[in-house]
């Protein structure tokens, strides 16, 4: 990847999505004026079919549309695993898809006509989320491609550790030294770039599910 690609690929950008050409174009200009990229679609099917650019930022979402609707979109992109935060906006909101869409995890729900700064606050609130769990997910990826690297017996030591065990309890148990859990331990540390057990724990903390579970020998 180029410098310039890079750059981009940290620019957050906005997806709007709304079947009416001159609410796409005053939102476009609206997140134009603060220096914000953004990307028009007059149909949830047309941003489905290009698909979500790998970029921080945020949906907003025009609520009733032919064909889905944005509650549509919503299902269709959490059921693909994209937990991309959304804005629904609606010139017919009422609270029971309030309660659905911020049940499914919307930054917000506005109706129509919105002022400029709630919309961009919320916006920038989205934006800000996304930021937060694309670094997390950069996280847990790190952590599990280093946990990938220890060996089963480091795994089990592992795991011992980060649920509070001391060494001569997780010696006894697997029937090894007390020697050789310090230094499975200290293997531990250094591949999963840990400095301290407070740090280690939470390492583990962090792993999938799937790969806390117990290793055998």
């Amino acid at each position: 990847m180029t410098a310039t690609a890079a750059v981009i690929a940290d620019c957050p950008l906005v997806l709007v999505v709304d079947d009416d050409a001159g609410v796409r174009n005053s939102l476009q200009e609206l997140m134009e004026s603060v220096g914000l990229d953004v990307a028009c679609f007059p149909s949830p099917s047309e941003l489905l079919n290009v698909g979500l650019p790998d970029r921080p930022g945020c949906l907003v979402l025009d609520v009733r549309m032919p064909g889905a609707s944005g509650l549509d979109l919503q299902h269709q992109l959490a059921t693909r695993g994209i937990a991309k935060p959304i804005i629904f906006l609606t010139g017919y909101g009422d609270i029971p898809m309030t309660v659905q869409a911020m049940k499914a995890g919307a930054i917000d729900f506005l109706t129509k006509p919105v002022r400029d700064q709630t919309l961009l606050d919320a916006v920038i609130a989205g934006i800000q989320r996304d930021v937060e769990q694309r670094a997390q997910a950069q996280n847990i990826h790190q952590h599990a491609t280093r946990f990938a690297t220890l060996t089963p017996r480091e795994r089990q030591v592992f795991r011992e550790v980060a649920h509070g065990r001391l060494n001569k309890q997780i010696a006894f148990d697997l029937g090894i030294s007390e020697i050789t859990v310090k230094l499975h331990r200290s293997n531990v540390m250094r591949k999963m770039g840990a400095i301290s057990v407070g740090e280690l724990i939470r390492t583990w903390d962090s792993l999938p599910p799937g790969l806390r579970e117990k290793p055998q020998a």
